[in-house]
């Protein structure tokens, strides 16, 4: 498998004029959100619906990610499944980010730009799509495999989405915040993957990025108190190499550095008094 070259991309996507924006779009960054990580129950009732659509447009483009396919095909997928139901896609636009969604493939860690590059048989991509409806994000992704893939990678694949369920099992309030990355990282040293770093879970309800960092490695600092109502991801990355990256010149790319293959899932969750409800379900 040959490591990955930038294609091309193709113009931004139009969202009709009725569909409410994120503050952020035009901007060359979001307002710096100062709130409470707690969510106000009616602003959860909101989210509830958008992560909905969102985990459902994630299914629709998981559904065409097949050999010959180009990535740039499934943001447009994405993208019309999201305005045809007045929502917009959080990602377009945020911080000058051009596409609907994020489609990273085989070495790329996150944050892959759509392009004109076909999928190839024993590809994974991860589809990475946040649907803003109502004044709230609903954030998630998955990792697919494209053809017949090795059974290493889909291993890899299969113990990342296991990763996943354990750092949400892993949520009780009351605990810190850094038992999330302490189970995740515990359970993929089993199989001697990487477990990236510098790309993490994150706060969100009405802020796409609230402030609020959800590691998934063993890292004490990460000691936010996990408390009922409050909202985030976890969205584990884990590699079959090293979890250090390069940047591609886009400014967004992450690729392993070793360009090792890399897998991954997020879930947006609401804390509850006993653990956490996966809100990001079709």
């Amino acid at each position: 498998m040959s490591p990955l070259t930038p294609g091309i991309i193709s113009p931004r996507r139009e969202v009709p004029a009725s569909i409410p924006r994120p503050e952020y779009v035009g901007k060359p960054a979001p307002t710096p959100y100062d709130g409470s990580y707690v969510t106000a129950p009616e602003i959860v009732d909101r989210m509830r619906v958008a992560s909905k659509l969102a985990a459902q447009a994630l299914q629709a483009v998981g559904a065409a990610a097949k050999p010959g396919v180009t990535t740039d095909e499934l943001d447009a997928i994405g993208h019309e499944y999201l305005i045809e139901r007045g929502a917009y896609p959080s990602t377009l636009g945020y911080r000058g980010y051009p596409k609907s969604l994020c489609t990273s493939v085989n070495e790329v860690i996150c944050h892959g730009i759509p392009d004109d590059r076909p999928l190839e048989d024993g590809d994974i991509v991860n589809v990475d799509i946040t649907a803003y409806l109502d004044g709230v994000h609903g954030d998630t992704n998955a990792t697919f495999l494209v053809g017949d893939v090795d059974e290493e990678v889909r291993l890899l694949v299969e113990r990342t989405h296991e990763a996943l369920n354990r750092g949400i099992k892993a949520v009780k309030p009351g605990r810190r915040v850094s038992i999330i990355g302490r189970v995740i990282e515990s359970y993929a040293k089993r199989f001697g993957y990487g477990v990236v770093r510098d790309f993490t879970g994150h706060g969100i309800a009405t802020s796409f990025h609230s402030g609020l960092i959800i590691p998934h490695y063993d890292d004490e600092r990460f000691d936010d108190l996990i408390e009922p109502g409050m909202t985030f991801t976890i969205e584990p990355m884990l590699t079959l190499g090293t979890y250090e990256y390069d940047l591609w010149d886009d400014g967004w790319t992450a690729t392993t550095k070793d360009k090792s293959i890399t897998a991954q899932f997020e879930h947006t969750l609401l804390v509850t008094d006993t653990g956490a409800e996966v809100l990001t379900l079709p």
